[in-house]
């Protein structure tokens, strides 16, 4: 099975990274994301689905706002990992000697689970893959500094209408399973929410040019390979354009 593979990239400052990722992120989440299934007692397959609660989040540091869904444990585990890359994104570039600016990628992957049968382990199946390649520069005055942010609004915009038409294609999705395996499928460790299973992974400059070859059956569904960058910019989140 060939797992789809989105690769988005952004020229920015260190101070953007969390809240550039974390747009691009929870954008992707909240249309990855049902509220808690309840299945009727002693039925596998009749269940009925929650809400899914959103929020408004507004940038501190560029002019943009997303919609998230409205878990404290999922924006918990999203900001762990997210703060993680930005920190050794940031400390790469105080340390970084090099005249070539320092860069990074940081990956959220969906996957499932293989039934485990003994004696095989139980079998992890990547099948969507969004990657965020990011630039990190200094900018030295104000002027600058406002022409940058106004480029990463722009591009933010578009790839949030991009991500919006792309969970609205016919593409492949798991099925809803029944009840015994739901956990196949659906991260069911929160208590207000249940996402597809996700996991948040990350590189440094150095070794984000090697996902390709350690992943050859993953592709882009127009036919790019997953180090092929989105050709797509962008400007401001309208919230129904992602609540349709």
């Amino acid at each position: 099975m060939n797992a789809r593979s989105q690769t988005f990239e952004l020229t920015i400052e260190g101070h953007q990274i969390d809240e550039v990722v974390s747009s691009i992120f929870h954008t992707i989440l909240f249309h990855r994301s049902y509220g808690k299934f309840d299945y009727k007692q002693n039925e596998e397959n009749k269940y009925s689905v929650g809400t899914l609660g959103y929020n408004d989040v507004d940038c501190n540091f560029i002019d943009f706002t997303y919609v998230c869904c409205s878990s404290a444990d999922l924006n918990q585990t999203v900001r762990k990992h997210v703060n993680q890359f930005s920190n050794i994104l940031r400390n790469t570039q105080d340390s970084n000697v090099s005249p070539n600016p320092t860069s990074g990628q940081i990956s959220l992957e969906f996957f499932k689970k293989n039934k485990k049968h003994w004696p095989f382990n139980e079998i992890c199946i990547p099948w969507e893959l969004w990657n965020v390649r990011l630039e990190l520069i200094k900018l030295n005055n104000e002027q600058e500094r406002r022409l940058s942010c106004e480029k990463i609004v722009n591009v933010l915009t578009q790839q949030v209408i991009y991500i919006c038409d792309v969970m609205n294609r016919n593409d492949y999705v798991p099925n809803i399973p029944i009840k015994s395996e739901l956990d196949l499928i659906f991260d069911t460790s929160y208590r207000d929410i249940q996402p597809y299973l996700f996991k948040i992974h990350f590189l440094n400059s150095s070794q984000y040019n090697l996902v390709d070859e350690a992943c050859p059956g993953v592709s882009n569904p127009a036919g790019h390979t997953a180090s092929s960058s989105v050709a797509h910019f962008v400007k401001k989140t309208i919230k129904d354009t992602l609540l349709f």
